[in-house]
């Protein structure tokens, strides 16, 4: 089945796991329920979208607007677009666009200062015959849960549509999901920024360092339905500072796009440098574009902030699901993968825990200039 650009923005939480405290020993992180930082964005977000999806439908009753829609062919930011098109239609979607995407970024913790979130693409390019036919399209937004058998869809008169996922539609159907790489990198700053403000991620040492590079990463193929697509990845790397307190960085990570693909980042993901030990462990998590990034970090630095420095390397992932939303362990599988016990001498394939994926790395020296 092919993949479809859509939003699907999957969190990569790098962190160290948790030890059994008091029992110097390790276990593999389960996945836990916590009623910690409960997510009511997920709400929100999808709320937000779909009333966009139904006001853009309607406006599809101008000629206007949907020759300008019909001739994009890639992901275009939805409010300026609306904006560039005369008439009431049009303007009225651009003002609710916009307002949308305030709400958005409020919403997932991300100020409501980003401009432009939310954008509109063909669900597939095969649908640009029907299009060019005269065939009237559908808009319709991603079910939050990847399982849901139907996704709702509305037409030019507002009526709605239950479209099955597992089939791709005949009828042409526009998408509106979010700008994620624009959100990843907004959320990744929130991140540093917050766990900065608690004291979790001191400046690094000067000089050279040795780094840990993943050279390549796989997350395993799952069956995507039709409305599912592109991915978006950062991660959080933990461990003991410097300063002997828990430290935290964030990694974007956009590249790390769909499952079943293998990619070449040679990419930095820890500078060991900046930690006190040198072992560190990997938790990948899935987004489905409704993180709240401020409560986010708000949980885990509450988490992270409990457990002291013992003289020796104490692991943390499993402290790090615990504080993650109830909602992130409901309906989708948002954790993902996990990796244990990374070292600095750390080299070749890594299998994650679950089985559910792999990453080959290698220690690198920067050296400073």
């Amino acid at each position: 089945m092919p993949h479809f650009r859509l939003r699907r923005a999957v969190v990569a939480l790098v962190t160290l796991p948790l030890l059994a405290l008091g029992t110097g020993l390790a276990t593999a992180a389960p996945a836990p329920h916590s009623t910690v930082g409960q997510a009511p964005a997920a709400t929100r977000v999808s709320v937000i979208e779909d009333e966009v999806a139904r006001t853009l439908a309607t406006a599809l009753t101008d000629p206007a607007l949907r020759e300008r829609l019909r001739a994009v062919a890639d992901p275009v930011a939805l409010a300026p677009l609306a904006a560039a098109v005369p008439g009431p239609a049009a303007r009225g979607l651009a003002e609710a666009t916009a307002r949308a995407d305030r709400g958005i970024a409020t919403a997932k913790g991300l100020g409501a200062d980003l401009g432009p979130l939310l954008r509109v693409q063909l669900a597939d390019p095969s649908m640009r015959t029907a299009l060019a036919a005269g065939a009237a399209p559908l808009v319709a937004t991603a079910a939050t849960d990847e399982h849901a058998r139907t996704v709702r869809a509305y037409d030019t008169a507002g009526r709605s549509h239950a479209l099955d996922t597992g089939t791709l539609p005949t009828r042409p159907v526009y998408l509106v999901d979010l700008d994620t790489a624009k959100t990843l990198e907004a959320g990744v700053a929130v991140l540093q920024r917050e766990f900065g403000a608690r004291g979790l991620a001191a400046a690094q040492a000067a000089g050279g360092w040795w780094v840990t590079k993943i050279t390549s990463v796989r997350v395993n193929d799952d069956e995507e339905p039709w409305f599912k697509g592109a991915a978006e990845m950062f991660a959080l790397v933990t461990g003991f500072g410097q300063d002997g307190k828990v430290r935290v960085d964030s990694v974007a990570m956009p590249y790390l796009q769909y499952d079943g693909t293998t990619y070449y980042p040679n990419q930095i993901l820890v500078n060991w440098s900046s930690y006190k030990y040198n072992l560190a462990d990997v938790v990948l998590m899935e987004d489905d574009g409704d993180t709240n990034y401020l409560a986010l970090a708000q949980a885990v630095a509450a988490v992270l902030l409990t457990i002291a420095d013992q003289g020796a390397y104490i692991p943390l992932v499993n402290a790090v699901l615990a504080a993650l939303p109830e909602s992130w362990w409901t309906d989708d599988p948002d954790y993902v993968e996990s990796w244990y016990t990374l070292a600095r001498s750390s080299s070749g394939r890594l299998n994650g825990a679950r089985g559910n994926g792999w990453m080959t790395v290698e220690p690198y020296y920067v050296q400073q200039f």
